[in-house]
């Protein structure tokens, strides 16, 4: 029985080394170089980076964000209907 090692403990031991080594290569990679995309959708199933925004819906964001005053909010809204 020469070679054997630790007998049939010694084969366990090895395939778990190495899945362990090629498991933390996998999760050592993926912390390297992360993906940049996100794979995901908005809940309601609508995607919002396709569905160009309404003149409004910009002119509301702009007031809301503070980039014009609320006079210049009522307005714009007044030229827009």
């Amino acid at each position: 029985m020469m070679g054997m090692g630790f007998g049939g403990f010694g084969l366990i031991f090895m395939i778990l080394f190495w899945v362990l080594i090629i498991a933390g290569a996998v999760w050592l990679i993926s912390r390297l170089f992360p993906q940049t995309t996100r794979a995901w959708s908005p809940p309601d199933g609508s995607d919002r980076s396709e569905v160009p925004a309404s003149p409004e819906e910009i002119l509301k964001r702009r007031y809301a964000q503070g980039e014009i005053s609320t006079t210049e909010f009522q307005e714009m809204r007044e030229q827009l209907r």
